[in-house]
């Protein structure tokens, strides 16, 4: 099998944070512009394809709260073009920043279309004490 549409699934652990003033040289940071829509959410279950960059992506996530499990599979362009119309009335565009912050990486979200104006800093961890533990800036 091509390493590139292989899966990984993992326990994922995040917390997320509304964000009221974003930082003022946001533009210093690697940015992504990113393309989402949902096949199916439903119950404890979502299933979504992802356009960042020149790269596609189909995920699955399950359960609720800090720690979830997620598949992610590297799909080729033309399977996520098979895909994306059926994401109709339920996608979203966004901005994604990356931004160091104490050791972690702050994936910064800037909304854009219907959501626009909305800003969520997303922050994985190793393990749910380090989730708990961790300070969120200001």
């Amino acid at each position: 099998m091509n390493k590139k549409y292989m899966s990984k699934k993992i326990k994922e652990i995040e917390r997320k944070f509304l964000v009221q003033n974003i930082v003022e040289n946001i533009s210093d940071f690697s940015c992504d512009f990113i393309i989402q829509g949902y096949l199916s959410i439903c119950n404890l279950n979502e299933v979504r394809v992802r356009k960042k960059g020149n790269r596609y992506f189909q995920t699955i996530k399950k359960g609720t709260g800090k720690v979830r499990f997620e598949t992610e599979i590297e799909i080729t362009k033309n399977q996520f073009d098979l895909l994306w119309p059926l994401t109709q009335g339920k996608r979203i565009e966004k901005k994604r920043y990356k931004m160091p912050y104490m050791g972690k990486v702050l994936e910064i979200d800037i909304f854009l279309g219907k959501l626009d104006g909305l800003i969520i800093v997303e922050v994985e961890f190793d393990s749910e004490k380090e989730s708990l533990n961790f300070l969120k800036p200001s």
